[in-house]
Order: structure tokens, then C-alpha cells, then sequence
């Protein structure tokens, strides 16, 4: 009897990841180093090319160089982000607040700063994959039931929808999985720690300005919305979903 071979075992079982970069010694050893963990690796060298693949190969992850010729990183995000939720994790050599804070509010996932560590990569993509991969069969079951409303909001897990006073409000899919930890625990206090381990899973590569991004755009279409709940800065610890009785 023939036996697929294990490395075909192992992609069978994993996602494809497409990186996206001009530098090709970049993208040979980001492949390298990924496919050693099982993942099928598809690469891009420029935005258009990754617009085209990413329609082409429907990859379950995307890491996103942010500098590149003929469409840079952020306009690849955002026509992404037109059509998919597919997980993004955009790649900076900057390394300044307003290249992550971009990216966090095109949608984005995560971000990492050049030059970086294979094996940070690595963790990352299989922390962001293990958040996604919870949509199996097994798990659909439960996340029927992933919906909390309160006055005039509705924040339903299930579809990513959130809606304000019965109109759908457009939310990116890691704002969502923020408002629906919080006000699934109501008036439950979070560092940023914790939601940076129970929302995005960074475990220890998490980033605090993370959080705090994401909770300002929730902040700008939830304020004043009721005076019976708000989100709320608990200065020095963290945030909650305030619900008054």
C-alpha cells in the first residue's frame, strides 16, 4: 500500500500563507522557515501581483510587506479587506506608531517590525491562524449562540455584525471579537494583556497600542449611543463594558 508522504501529510492539515515583499532574499527565507512548520508558502514581489494572487489562491493568511512597488501595502489592504476578512499581518521597516496604527485601522491583524526573528514570525502567524481556525464544524455549533445585546446594541459574533440602533454598522473583524469579549463580560475589568492574550492570542509578542487602537475606532461609533452602557477606560488597569442598572 502507498502512504502519502509525511511533508504532504502536514500540508494537507495546514494553511497557505502569501507573503508579499520586494525582497526576494526576504521572501525565500520567510518561506524557508514557515513551510519547515508545514504551511504552503505563495509569493508576491509586488501589490498588484498580490492583489491578483490573493484572488488566484485564496490563502488563509497574508503577510504584507508595507513599501512596494506598483500598489504599496496599504492599498493591497484595503482592496483585501473590500471582499475578505482573511488575516493580514502587515511587515514595517519603520517601526513608527503611525505605520502600525494605520495598518490596526485598514484592518490589519498584526504587525511586524524589520528586522525581525523567524521564529516571532512564526508564533505570530500561528497565533492569528489558531484564532481563525475556530469556524470548524465543531465549533459552528457553539458560535450560534455568540450574541449579546443591550440597549440599541446588538453585537452578534456569528455573522461579525454589529448594529446601532437597528442599522448595521461596518466593523472590522478584530473590533468585533473586542466588543464581543467585553460586553459578553459586563462590567468585568480587562488589562491590556489579557485581551491582548484572549482576543488576538499574542500571548507574549503583544503590543498595548494594539488595544488601545482598537478600542479608540469602537469608542468613535459607540459613544452616546445609551447612557444605560459604555466602554470604559479604567485608568492604570485596562478597559471594561460598563452595563448601569
Amino acid at each position: 500500500m502507498n502512504y502519502p508522504d509525511r511533508k504532504a501529510l502536514i500540508r494537507m492539515s495546514m494553511g497557505k500563507i502569501l507573503v508579499v515583499d520586494d525582497d526576494i532574499n526576504i521572501c525565500e527565507l520567510l518561506r524557508l522557515y514557515i513551510e519547515k512548520e508545514g504551511y504552503e508558502v505563495v509569493i508576491a514581489n509586488d501589490g498588484g501581483q498580490a492583489v491578483t494572487k490573493f484572488k488566484t489562491e485564496k490563502p488563509d493568511l497574508v503577510m504584507l510587506d508595507i513599501m512596494l512597488p506598483v500598489l504599496d501595502g496599504w492599498q493591497v489592504c484595503r482592496e483585501i479587506r473590500k471582499t475578505s476578512q482573511c488575516p493580514i499581518i502587515m511587515l514595517t521597516a519603520k517601526g513608527e506608531v503611525f505605520d502600525k496604527v494605520l495598518g490596526l485601522e485598514l484592518g490589519a491583524d498584526d504587525y511586524v517590525v524589520k528586522p525581525f526573528e523567524t521564529k516571532e514570525i512564526v508564533a505570530r502567524i500561528k497565533a492569528v491562524l489558531r484564532r481563525t481556525n475556530d469556524q470548524n464544524p465543531a465549533t459552528q455549533v457553539q458560535s450560534s449562540q455568540k450574541e449579546v445585546s443591550f440597549d440599541k446594541l446588538v453585537i452578534n459574533l456569528t455573522n461579525y455584525e454589529l448594529r446601532v440602533n437597528n442599522e448595521q454598522i461596518d466593523t472590522p473583524p478584530k473590533e468585533m471579537e473586542l466588543i464581543y469579549h467585553l460586553a459578553s463580560n459586563p462590567n468585568r475589568v480587562f488589562t491590556r494583556d489579557q485581551l491582548l492574550d484572549e482576543v488576538w492570542g499574542f500571548d507574549y509578542y503583544g503590543d498595548s497600542r494594539t488595544v488601545d487602537v482598537h478600542v479608540k475606532r469602537l469608542r468613535e461609533k459607540l459613544e452616546g449611543v445609551s447612557d444605560k452602557w459604555a466602554l470604559k477606560t479604567v485608568w492604570g488597569v485596562g478597559y471594561k463594558f460598563e452595563v448601569k442598572e
